[in-house]
């Protein structure tokens, strides 16, 4: 039922001595088994590394010795003896006692090892390590590895909010109306209230009302569900970090932003360079800011303050985008810039200033009523961050949710539905507010250097088999 161990593998070896006859009591996974006669050699691994094993007939006696005979890889085993050096330098544990602790019924892919200690033939099929996550972890420690710097990543977000004042609060998964962002929910219903319910697409409206409430600063990393297609940069299930600050702007939550995963990059790996998938990416403030309109005029050579909708659509044909002629308004502009602007935003880059068409819930630009106050952070030519100066105008908001109700009637199944409860939350008086997204998961595969999403999610969602 437990096994007391005295300590992890990693600190027993790096505390050895060839002096040192202390007794460990180490547990783990068998990953290598050489038997030789009357001895046999093995590694075990545990959460902190590996260590070689010695089992000798003449140390743990002829009975334990058979149950070694019986060992197979993947089996999790508890070992008690003295740390000694071979004569090739390796410390190694003189088993002295084997307990068996759990017996490994199906195979674990472990693959098998080259003179040089480089493993060939374990599980390499992308789509198979995701769907037997399990198995991935149990035996590659890269896989391992993605998960502690995804764990790390997310506690040094909780850190650097906690820091500055945010309070962390929990918004509802299941909601009566959803919104915050444009895309198609999944649906359930309650059967103890007979009323239809929708999984959170974004947890943006809930905080914004505890921000109408008082709590001035507030964040949320949670979940968030879209009922989207599958691809390398999108998962339905998602982890999204989310916070709004009263009395602040786009302006300021920039600089937070910027200073938060400069200081990630920074504390996570020691430096403000990472070379990833062949680029090397520059973390050091201050980050690129290109303006939305030049953007689209350097690159697609479009200006959007003139062009009309037919030109739009000819020029995302030249780049032989499907199903041009069905888009309209914002989608046709968000395709635009989609194809022509993102693939070259490869160092990490601040876009500033959106058209209204693409952000029903930001605040006019100060000194432009056809733009909003808006950035998106992208890297690699994702985006990875979304922030708005918050629209606090309950009327300007009523108008907005109208336009997009006219789009849901023509039938964009993304656009957003009109909020009652929200505008009513407004209404009683928003204070200005700046508020960020930034999706936790596009970030963690630059960081882990990932190039699908479902690597850098535990269990992410497959199709069936």
């Amino acid at each position: 039922y437990r096994f007391d161990r005295s300590g992890a593998i990693a600190p027993a070896l790096e505390g050895f001595r060839d002096d040192d006859a202390t007794v460990h009591r180490l547990a783990g996974r068998l990953i290598l088994l050489r038997p030789m006669g009357k001895t046999t050699f093995g590694h075990l691994e545990d959460r902190s590394g590996k260590i070689q094993l010695y089992f000798k007939v003449d140390d743990l006696g002829a009975e334990q010795y058979e149950v070694v005979k019986l060992l197979d890889l993947g089996d999790v085993i508890g070992v008690e003896g003295p740390l000694f050096r071979t004569k090739t330098s390796e410390v190694t544990l003189r088993v002295k006692r084997l307990t068996l602790l759990t017996k490994s019924l199906r195979p674990l892919p472990l693959g098998k090892e080259d003179a040089e200690g480089k493993k060939h033939g374990e599980l390499s099929d992308p789509e198979l390590r995701a769907r037997q996550r399990y198995a991935d972890l149990a035996v590659r420690p890269a896989a391992r590895e993605v998960f502690r710097v995804r764990s790390r990543a997310v506690a040094f977000i909780r850190k650097f909010l906690d820091a500055r004042g945010y309070l962390e609060v929990e918004t509802p998964v299941l909601q009566p109306v959803y919104g915050g962002a444009s895309a198609r929910p999944f649906t359930t219903h309650s059967d103890a209230l007979d009323a239809t319910f929708y999984l959170r697409i974004a947890d943006e409206l809930y905080l914004k009302r505890c921000i109408v409430g008082g709590l001035e600063k507030v964040y949320e990393i949670g979940h968030d569900f879209r009922n989207e297609g599958l691809d390398r940069f999108h998962n339905p299930e998602f982890t999204m970090a989310e916070w709004y600050e009263a009395y602040a702007d786009y302006e300021v939550m920039l600089s937070m932003t910027e200073e938060m995963v400069a200081g990630m990059v920074a504390e996570l790996f020691g430096t403000t360079t990472l070379e990833r998938h062949g680029a090397t990416l520059d973390f050091k403030r201050p980050f690129a800011r290109r303006d939305f309109y030049t953007l689209v005029r350097e690159t697609a050579g479009l200006d959007l303050a003139r062009a009309g909708e037919g030109e739009l659509r000819a020029a995302l044909k030249r780049k032989d985008v499907q199903d041009v002629d069905r888009l309209s308004g914002g989608k046709l502009v968000d395709e635009v810039f989609k194809n022509f602007v993102e693939p070259t935003l490869v160092q990490p880059t601040f876009v500033l200033d959106y058209p209204v068409a693409l952000s029903p819930l930001a605040k006019l630009k100060r000194d432009d009523p056809t733009r909003v106050e808006r950035w998106e952070l992208f890297i690699q030519k994702r985006e990875i961050a979304n922030a708005f100066s918050e629209l606090n105008d309950p009327e300007e908001q009523r108008r907005r949710f109208e336009q997009q109700a006219t789009l849901r009637a023509a039938g964009d199944a993304e656009a957003q539905q009109l909020d009652e409860d929200f505008i009513r939350a407004l209404e009683y008086g928003m204070p200005p507010t700046g508020g960020v997204g930034l999706g936790v998961d596009r970030l963690l595969m630059i960081l882990a250097d990932q190039a699908h999403i479902r690597d850098v999610i535990l269990f992410p969602m497959l199709r069936p088999e």
